[in-house]
């Protein structure tokens, strides 16, 4: 029993918090922006715990989908379903008990955020096989991973009729100005992910962001991380967010010149590096936004 606990450890990445963490910080950001403060306790047990469930959960469904991939690239192969340690239809009632869990936590918020949380799961179902027919894939998984963002504000703004008109109402255009520069981040780190395993990807025939952008794939990634930033920048401004705001959003371009010290020469330890470290970049943001709205609310 431990032993096979420890491959649904493995199974759904739980030695890597990095991939939990890069969903999580912008999910928090919006919610304390949809607050205009600490959202209280119970929303933010509920987006934390939900946002580790389900990037777990995703990660079961991603090694389904990607199997027969993984057993060609160094980095996949030794994963539990590829080297068939986990079989996967066990991987799969893993993920989908992990969704319910999550599911199980939404329900206590409100009908709004029920409903949205709909449009995130199929978005996470749709991402695994948008890499066999789609250039960039990548721009999925920027959905995907920013998807927090309008369940934050349906969980603040939402209510409990269950009408589509009142849930797209309860998700104003702040939200979506925020998941689109939110996605240019996922784009950028998941590029760096994907210069890790350009070799492989390209001999069996998998498309990558990294693949499709060649060698313009550093420069795309320093674009990204800027439109990222400045989307954000031009949000605070509109929002009339303070100085910790900007400060926040500094230290992260900071960390994003520093990223591109580690992928210019596009070694694999390297990218590897700025990908698995991006989660810091997140916190500076979300630090910023939690300082400004305390000096906000003094």
């Amino acid at each position: 029993m431990r032993e096979r606990f420890s491959l649904y450890l493995q199974l759904i990445r739980w030695d890597r918090p990095a991939g939990w963490l890069l969903l999580l910080w912008p999910t928090l950001s919006a919610l304390w922006i949809a607050a205009g403060g600490f959202p209280g306790w119970h929303a933010l047990v509920v987006f934390t715990l939900g946002t580790i469930l389900m990037r777990s959960a995703g990660c079961c469904i991603n090694d389904v989908a990607d199997r027969e991939f993984d057993r060609h690239v160094k980095r996949t192969a030794q994963r539990p379903v590829t080297s068939g340690a986990v079989s996967p239809r066990e991987a799969l009632a893993v993920g989908a008990a992990l969704a319910l869990a999550a599911f199980a936590l939404v329900l206590t918020t409100n009908a709004t955020t029920v409903m949205w949380s709909f449009a995130a799961l199929a978005v996470t179902l749709v991402y695994p096989y948008t890499k066999r027919f789609l250039s960039v894939p990548q721009e999925v998984l920027g959905v995907a991973f920013s998807f927090g963002i309008p369940m934050a504000f349906a969980a603040v703004h939402g209510g409990d009729t269950w009408h589509i008109a009142a849930a797209l109402d309860a998700v104003p255009t702040l939200a979506w100005w925020l998941l689109f520069g939110n996605a240019f981040w996922v784009l950028a780190y998941d590029t760096e992910y994907a210069m890790v395993d350009r070799d492989d990807d390209m001999k069996i025939g998998i498309r990558t962001s990294a693949l499709t952008l060649g060698r313009f794939d550093v420069p795309a990634v320093m674009i990204f991380y800027t439109a990222y930033l400045c989307v954000w920048a031009a949000i605070g401004a509109r929002q009339g967010f303070g100085w910790a705001y900007f400060v926040g959003l500094t230290a992260a371009a900071g960390l994003a010149l520093w990223h591109f010290t580690l992928i210019r020469n596009r070694a694999r330890e390297g990218c590897f590096k700025a990908f698995s470290l991006n989660h810091w970049l997140g916190f500076a943001v979300f630090a910023g936004v939690v300082i400004d709205a305390l000096l906000r609310a003094s």
